[in-house]
């Protein structure tokens, strides 16, 4: 008895074909037959002819052994990666807190000395500091210098 497969919209099932159809190029770009694939995907010629032709009910699994095969595994990676919808979802549902109204901190108001008492890298960091001319914290922070103070016309 054949398995139901879910009914995928137009766009969804034309994107699946547009997959099936770079499939089949990288395919034949590697000039590879459709039995050597099959025969190293572990499928039949006829699951590799449905899957080039974007069948919806092909697995996902047999997808991916022919993108094994083709050396594109890595591809699969890359779906779903940046998902902006999802992080707009997301940060929507954030929690806001109320902030106390506060002054920010201006670089005067925070003492050197703060500065100054940060721990130093261990050696071997530093030997990579200096062979990669990296810029430490340490010399970032003592190229910032402080604002002078606003006067009262300028406020």
């Amino acid at each position: 008895m054949a398995q139901k497969t879910a009914t995928l919209l137009p766009s969804t099932a034309e994107l699946l074909l547009q997959f099936g159809d770079r499939l089949r190029m990288a395919r034949l770009r590697r000039r590879l037959s459709a039995k050597q694939v099959a025969e190293r995907a572990g499928m039949a010629p006829m699951t590799l002819r449905s899957l080039e032709r974007g069948g919806s009910g092909v697995t996902m699994g047999a997808y991916l052994a022919v993108m094994q095969v083709l050396g594109i595994e890595k591809d699969l990676n890359l779906i779903g990666k940046a998902d902006p919808l999802g992080r707009e979802l997301q940060d929507a549902r954030l929690p806001v807190r109320a902030r106390a109204a506060r002054k920010p901190l201006a670089p005067q108001d925070i003492p050197a000395t703060d500065i100054q008492q940060m721990p130093k890298p261990p050696q071997d960091a530093q030997d990579w500091i200096k062979q990669s001319d990296f810029a430490s914290s340490t010399a970032l922070a003592g190229l910032i210098t402080a604002p002078a103070p606003l006067t009262k016309q300028q406020r």
